[in-house]
């Protein structure tokens, strides 16, 4: 096929074939490979010097989770590496993951000293000093911001709260412009939905449970004030909530599990697109490796150089192996700080010149509401939110109604914001430091603050309520240093085609959250697994 027709992306193709033709391609693809997988196995884990793998995908959360299943269910061999560690065998305690509460050596990547996001209590701080150590959150510093990431097998999807968040069909032309929302809406979003295990909560259960009391007080604000609260899905299995409420499940999202893990109810990556892929017996996992180097190599293969670090982060071997296809899914940070890093030094010298650029925080910012004593927020809070404050039309904001799972009564309400912020920063190398730098700006948070008051101004108004100012320092009221959840670095359709193919190398692909540019209105990991869904089924169909 030649380039001209590789690279064509008609937005009449789901048309052409329609739903069925569009779903069946990859049951086809694995189907035909079925009699020869007996014979055909992926490279062991962990990956050895010297090897040869058709696809190495780099990272293993949404998008390279999407990307290693349907290429393996095509019947082509893959092979992931992860920075993190696997988190599959427990702790002392007997449980893989720390509570929220009591974070360990377990819970933070390769500190010294907790970063918990919300840093101070009543007057307090809260961080406290822990041995060094691959935990499974990264919080990563930059010039203006953090930037919290999981670590490990499963990526995001093992910190994240399982806010399940299909964005508005009316928004998702200002989220990215040029993929066919009809496409989305019709195949990817549904197929990405069904794959992650999304599920809804009984309303009727919500309004009588303990451990959403704190929801329905923010659903009364917001709805006193003439705001919209809205059920959001989540990809944590609500029945089995139900049963730690009644006490017949050890409790998970009951007890304060969600920043560091979650031990049961939560259907992470581990337990849906990760295991799916892993039976195909095509799909291997190398954890605790890390991608330093992709190049050109003879025959339109690529080189990687690959370090395997232990549980201090140090290099205890690296290794050079070849692969014919690489995939990109490292996460927005990890994917735009290494192709960054891959063009300015030369390695992958004709990436173009849009590499790095268009990252966003999804306008995130964070604030707390001190209630007056009739309205107590509950000393049990689920840590799975599960209802959000939609002003997105008339203030540019979203907010989730979020845990604060202390244990105790607080008479708080506690808000992470999703807002229209059109701030974008650029990473760039910094060849005197050798590292990847990001320009963002403390300062570009104030459309997201502003954009957050058009709520909660009216709700402390109508309540006659205040902010807290104890949450995140000293006399401060928003927590404006921070983003759960990175956008951007390698945008759809200008760092790469639309369909993630990297421009200048062919072969080279971005399946993850960098092609989107910078916010998508709500929680965005849906709509990283439907649209790697969309392009990977595009790939095997046009470049395999």
């Amino acid at each position: 096929m030649n380039e001209t027709a590789r690279r064509r992306t008609s937005s009449t193709d789901i048309s052409r074939r329609g739903f069925i033709a569009g779903t069946s391609s990859i049951l086809a693809l694995g189907a035909l490979s079925h009699a020869d997988r007996a014979a055909a196995a992926p490279v062991p884990a962990p990956i050895p010097h010297g090897a040869h793998v058709p696809v190495l995908v780099i990272g293993t959360g949404y998008g390279g989770s999407v990307a290693a299943l349907r290429l393996a269910q095509a019947g082509v061999d893959v092979h992931m590496v992860e920075m993190g560690m696997a988190w599959d065998t427990p702790g002392s305690d007997g449980k893989i993951f720390a509570s929220t509460r009591t974070p360990d050596v377990r819970s933070y990547w390769l500190r010294t000293r907790t970063k918990q996001p919300i840093s101070n209590f009543l007057g307090f701080p809260i961080d406290k000093d822990v041995p060094r150590y691959t935990g499974i959150l990264d919080a990563e510093d930059f010039s203006g911001i953090t930037v919290y990431q999981g670590r490990g097998v499963g990526g995001g999807s093992l910190v994240n709260g399982g806010m399940a968040v299909t964005p508005l069909r009316q928004r998702f032309g200002a989220i990215l412009p040029s993929v066919n929302v009809n496409e989305m809406y019709n195949v990817y979003y549904p197929r990405a939905n069904a794959a992650l295990g999304v599920n809804n909560i009984d309303p009727a259960w919500f309004d009588s449970t303990d451990c959403y009391q704190y929801a329905r007080v923010g659903r009364k604000h917001a709805q006193r004030s003439g705001f919209s609260f809205v059920f959001v899905p989540n990809v944590y299995d609500f029945g089995y909530m139900e049963r730690e409420a009644a006490g017949t499940a050890t409790r998970s999202a009951l007890n304060a599990e969600v920043l560091y893990g979650n031990n049961y109810g939560k259907k992470t990556l581990q337990k849906t697109y990760l295991a799916q892929a892993k039976a195909t017996g095509r799909v291997a996992i190398s954890p605790m490796h890390k991608v330093t180097s992709v190049a050109a190599a003879s025959g339109g293969r690529y080189t990687v150089t690959i370090e395997q670090i232990n549980t201090t982060g140090g290099t205890t071997a690296t290794k050079t192996v070849t692969a014919d296809r690489v995939f990109f899914a490292a996460g927005s940070v990890g994917t735009s700080k290494l192709l960054v890093k891959l063009k300015a030094t030369g390695a992958l010298p004709s990436l173009n010149g849009e590499i790095g650029k268009g990252w966003g925080d999804n306008g995130n910012v964070m604030c707390g509401r001190a209630n007056h004593a009739w309205d107590p927020t509950g000393q049990l809070q689920s840590s799975m939110p599960t209802g959000g404050i939609d002003n997105w039309d008339a203030g540019g904001a979203f907010a989730e109604v979020a845990p604060l799972p202390t244990g105790i009564e607080t008479f708080a309400s506690f808000y992470l914001s999703i807002t229209k912020n059109p701030n974008r920063a650029q990473f760039s190398w910094n060849a005197a430091a050798g590292r990847v730098d990001l320009n963002w700006q403390t300062a570009w948070k104030q459309p997201s603050i502003d954009a957050a008051k058009t709520i909660f101004d009216k709700i402390n108004s109508t309540e006659g309520t205040i902010y807290r100012t104890d949450l995140f320092g000293t006399y401060k009221i928003w927590g404006d240093h921070l983003t759960y959840h990175p956008l951007g670095g390698a945008v759809l359709n200008k760092a790469t085609d639309n369909y993630g193919r990297l421009h200048g190398y062919q072969g080279l692909y971005v399946i993850d959250g960098a092609l989107i540019p910078g916010n998508t209105s709500v929680n965005p990991f849906v709509t990283i697994t439907a649209l790697a869904e969309r392009n990977i089924e595009k790939i095997i169909d046009t470049d395999l």
